[in-house]
């Protein structure tokens, strides 16, 4: 037995209306990739990994992040860190490849033990891709038990069981998508990372449907920035123990609110990246420079450091261009002469940031941005 579906009332039918509507207008602007799309899609990914690293403790910036997922070396963030990202980037990089070429591998044991394996393969203490040896549960920091999870011998039996529910038990994906990642934590089949999987393979479920793009689905970012809350309702369902005859409807209708405001953000930042894009093309065309370079002008912009070899990188993602290092050296040159960038550091560690004039296209956006409405799907209706 595993914890149930809730019955859904009707101001939970409301709520996934309204994120349905949410996603309707995603799709609007994704239907047809347009310049920035490439840039977005590479920054929304890279949010979303950094968020789950940071829930497990591992912190880094968003463009310490994109150079990890970009193969480059991070600025300022350690080696285990580095780590980290690398083993779940390329663990949703697997996930993202199959949700682009339907239809996707059915989710079994297997499969969710080789994402593990991405994911934890720098600590082999940890048993990466091998369900836990024993029992387990979790202490607070006074090292007080907060949790005792089942058994070892019921684990085999739980994970198909949650597996099963996630392919085929019908109903909406993002429910789910939702209970697959309750019960997976909850099961906690793993010596370590079980949250990461849990909303690795929540995605996992989203992207199967067909939904959106897949980094597009994501509500990990959410989750990063709501990590108390996220902790306080697993505990609340979960009572300190394996408990699936509880009710699951507090983790449902938190899992549809982080839906409802992820895409609330995705479509202010659809808005923002159009803006910032037609302020930086202008830039580029009022200097007379290359339109491949727009992208990473718009990077350099929000704050991020460039580097040569990223360049090459950018153009590709948001350009579809492939550029050789010299060309990648003339452009910056060209963006350093035209008064957008500056260089800072020797000939092997150069970086290049925005100057105030190129910082300014993304501080006017930002200035403009209205207050946060922290919209809640269930605010005014009867819970």
């Amino acid at each position: 037995m595993i914890y149930a579906v809730p019955d859904l009332a009707d101001e939970d039918v409301a709520a996934l209306e309204g994120i349905e509507a949410l996603r309707t207008q995603l799709r609007f602007y994704l239907r047809e990739p347009r310049r920035w799309y490439g840039s977005l899609r590479r920054t929304t990914f890279a949010r979303a990994v950094q968020a789950s690293n940071s829930i497990e403790g591992y912190h880094a910036s968003v463009e310490d992040v994109v150079a990890v997922i970009d193969g480059e070396d991070p600025i300022a963030a350690d080696e285990a860190t580095r780590q980290a990202i690398e083993g779940y980037r390329d663990a949703m990089t697997y996930v993202l490849q199959l949700g682009m070429s339907p239809p996707m591998a059915r989710l079994d044991a297997s499969l969710v033990r080789s994402l593990h394996f991405m994911m934890l393969k720098h600590e082999l203490p940890k048993n990466p891709g091998r369900w836990r040896p024993g029992p387990v549960w979790l202490e607070d920091r006074a090292g007080d038990v907060v949790y005792h999870a089942p058994p070892r011998e019921d684990v085999d039996d739980l994970v198909a069981a949650v597996l099963a529910a996630a392919c085929d038990g019908g109903g909406e994906p993002i429910v789910r998508a939702a209970m697959a990642h309750l019960n997976l934590t909850l099961v906690h089949p793993f010596s370590d990372g079980n949250g990461r999987m849990a909303r690795c393979i929540q995605s996992y479920v989203l992207a199967s449907e067909g939904i959106l793009s897949p980094e597009f689905l994501s509500i990990e970012e959410y989750l990063g920035h709501h990590t108390p809350a996220y902790y306080e309702v697993l505990t609340e369902v979960a009572r300190g123990r394996w408990s699936p005859e509880r009710d699951a409807r507090p983790w449902l209708r938190f899992c549809l609110v982080a839906h409802h405001r992820q895409a609330e953000t995705l479509l202010r930042r659809i808005d923002e990246a159009e803006a910032l894009w037609d302020a930086c093309e202008q830039l580029a065309r009022s200097h007379r420079l290359p339109d491949r370079s727009v992208g990473s002008l718009c990077d350099a912009a929000r704050g991020w450091r460039i580097r040569r070899a990223l360049y090459v990188k950018a153009v590709r993602s948001s350009a579809g261009e492939e550029i050789t290092d010299a060309t990648a050296t003339r452009d910056l040159a060209a963006l350093t002469r035209a008064g957008l960038l500056e260089a800072v550091g020797d000939r092997r560690g150069r970086n290049y940031r925005a100057t105030p004039v190129l910082a300014g296209a993304w501080r006017a956006i930002r200035d403009a941005r209205p207050p946060s409405s922290a919209n809640d799907p269930y605010a005014g209706r009867s819970t």
